[in-house]
């Protein structure tokens, strides 16, 4: 017995090495992953500094070249090669490991974007996109005064005069001005509905749409279905805040209360957030003796203190955070965002940020962005999984911190704002309800927004529908109707930068929202044991592990099991709904004997 048991003891090493060596499909898989990725990254480099350009110098120059990078790379993972190694290895599934499936799996639906089989539809998609983004970002937005006088305004200042001009005319006019780059976009709208569709059905997806929502792991239908429990879940609140701001915004106004709200009358040009109604919390007073830099500075400080490293040299050098200066004719993308052009070290941020309430939770966002890139930029996940779990975390994760950024006892903690001021803790909760990926947002994010583009697409909406369609929704889930009737000579979808690129994909922000309440609920109760409603993360390593334990696996852990493992929940809206209770009971209040316009789906 002794011998035997010594031979085994002798043997067994042997055997576990041999059981973990690599098959021979697992070599090959792993030999085409690293060509393959040495390849893309070098490539999307590329395409990812004129994109850059081409949106922090918009001329026809840097379009130019953005077009001419971003046919290398299409021609690249899209070529019929690649198509056929990769679609080859992953038939082989059970023979590989599983981080080698979801990289081919990756290559692949990123090869459905590209096929090289239609390169000539696959050329003009990308140009189509980059002239559509150039029209978008470099036009003039143009406001006439009461004498007829013009003047070019910038988006900042649009947002501006919505937020807080009484003067129902004045806001008529500069909603108006905020439409008028639809029209001059629908023609290209149309050549991208046609073309998106064209690359996602030579691949066999239903639609473009059905491709983007692949990244998922649902079907369209599935989907759907989610934006709809989420529309349903949420809306007996959107409906009391709806009715509670119609009542409002007449009395401010001094007009009759509408039945449905006129989108001139709202904060924001689509009626996704509306800042500024609560004026009883004035967020923007407290940083007016801030500076622009200041205020990416303190977002940059609020991650460093949770445990999270100082941003590299080339952030600061190579970003361009701030609103372009008067006097020079640059024009830039003013729509905020986080870029991470190497998938490595070279992260930076697109923002023109000023010193009000809505840049600082914004910068907050951005950077979060960025560190998640740091997080997950490191030697346990493979170049092609440097990604969210999915793409909704990625903006959860932003949102989150947005969220922190504007609880009280932060802002007293940055002293911006006196532990001795009383603020009515309901018109704070209102506030928030109705701020960006919040309550307010859900009806336009999983409603108007994801509805319009899966008929845009799934549905190969007509474009003599495009108006129609997009009002019908904007009625039917927000309950906001346009000033005036908006013909089909409009394309107010278009207006939306969305709808023209990272298209098909903006269900991502209703179920970040969702994701953000969740996460925020867990970190308070379990982690701070503090009140959702008030509570801080400045200074708590606590809250930087957590958070660090979601960032740092990227995209090589499935989404749902990462939830499941960090908060010991599926996604839920029920912690959206705790967190606003108390406005509820204050809503229901304000409200007996006003009639709901918001109905059932």
């Amino acid at each position: 017995m002794l011998k035997e048991k010594c031979i085994s003891l002798v043997l067994f090493p042997i055997l576990i090495l041999f059981a973990c060596a690599p098959n021979q499909t697992q070599k090959q898989a792993q030999a085409f992953i690293d060509e393959y990725s040495a390849t893309w990254q070098e490539l999307d480099y590329t395409a990812g500094k004129a994109a850059w350009a081409a949106n922090t110098d918009i001329s026809e120059l840097h379009d130019s070249l953005s077009v001419v990078a971003d046919k290398a790379l299409a021609r690249y993972v899209g070529s019929s090669e690649i198509i056929e190694k990769a679609g080859n290895l992953i038939e082989k599934k059970g023979q590989l490991t599983e981080l080698q499936a979801l990289q081919l799996n990756k290559i692949l639906l990123r090869a459905a974007h590209q096929p090289g089989t239609i390169p000539d539809v696959v050329e003009k998609l990308i140009a189509a996109e980059t002239d559509q983004n150039s029209r978008l970002y470099g036009f003039d937005f143009v406001l006439r005064d009461k004498r007829g006088k013009a003047k070019i305004v910038s988006t900042n200042e649009i947002d501006d005069i919505l937020i807080n001009s009484n003067d129902v005319d004045e806001r008529l006019a500069v909603w108006e001005s905020s439409k008028e780059v639809g029209p001059g976009l629908k023609d290209g709208l149309r050549n991208l509905q046609t073309l998106r569709n064209q690359v996602a059905r030579e691949m066999g997806y239903s639609s473009y749409f059905a491709l983007e929502v692949a990244d998922y792991g649902m079907t369209v239908e599935e989907l759907m279905a989610l934006m709809d429990v989420l529309v349903e879940e949420l809306r007996p609140l959107y409906a009391e805040l709806h009715t509670w701001v119609r009542y409002k915004l007449a009395e401010r106004y001094g007009q009759p209360v509408p039945e449905k709200l006129p989108a001139h009358w709202l904060p924001n040009r689509w009626g996704q957030d509306w800042p500024g109604i609560i004026q009883a919390v004035d967020l923007d007073g407290l940083f007016k003796d801030k500076s622009a830099e200041e205020i990416v500075k303190t977002s940059e400080d609020f991650y460093v203190s949770i445990g999270f490293p100082r941003l590299n040299d080339d952030f600061w050098n190579k970003s361009d955070l701030y609103p372009v200066p008067d006097g020079e004719s640059r024009k830039k993308n003013n729509h905020a965002s986080a870029w991470h052009l190497d998938t490595d070290q070279d992260y930076r941020s697109l923002m023109s940020v000023q010193p009000n309430s809505r840049w600082f939770g914004t910068s907050h966002h951005e950077l979060g962005h960025i560190y998640y890139y740091i997080e997950y930029t490191n030697p346990q996940v493979p170049l092609l999984l440097r990604r969210g779990a999915n793409r909704s975390y990625h903006e959860g994760i932003g949102d989150l911190m947005e969220l922190a950024a504007l609880q009280r006892p932060y802002l007293e903690e940055l002293g911006l704002l006196s532990k001795d001021i009383e603020i009515d803790e309901v018109q704070w909760l209102l506030n928030e309800a109705l701020s960006a990926s919040s309550i307010v947002f859900i009806p336009f994010g999983a409603g108007t927004m994801s509805h319009f583009e899966h008929d845009l697409y799934e549905e190969d909406l007509p474009t003599e529908l495009y108006n129609q369609r997009w009002w019908q929704y904007v009625e039917k889930y927000q309950g906001i109707v346009p000033p005036s009737p908006r013909g089909e000579d409009f394309c107010d979808a278009a207006s939306k930068t969305h709808i023209n690129n990272d298209a098909a994909q903006y269900y991502d922000y209703a179920l970040s929202s969702v994701l953000k309440f969740q996460l925020h609920n867990h970190i308070a109760r379990n982690i701070l044991q503090q009140d959702p409603r008030n509570c801080n993360y400045y200074g708590s390593k606590k809250v930087g592990d957590f958070l660090q334990g979601i960032m740092r696996p990227g995209s090589s852990k499935d989404w749902r099991k990462v939830l499941k493992e960090k908060t010991g929940e599926d996604l839920s809206a029920q912690a959206m709904l705790d967190y606003f209770a108390p406005l509820m009971e204050f809503l229901k209040k304000e409200n007996e004997g006003r009639q709901s316009v918001i109905a059932a789906l």
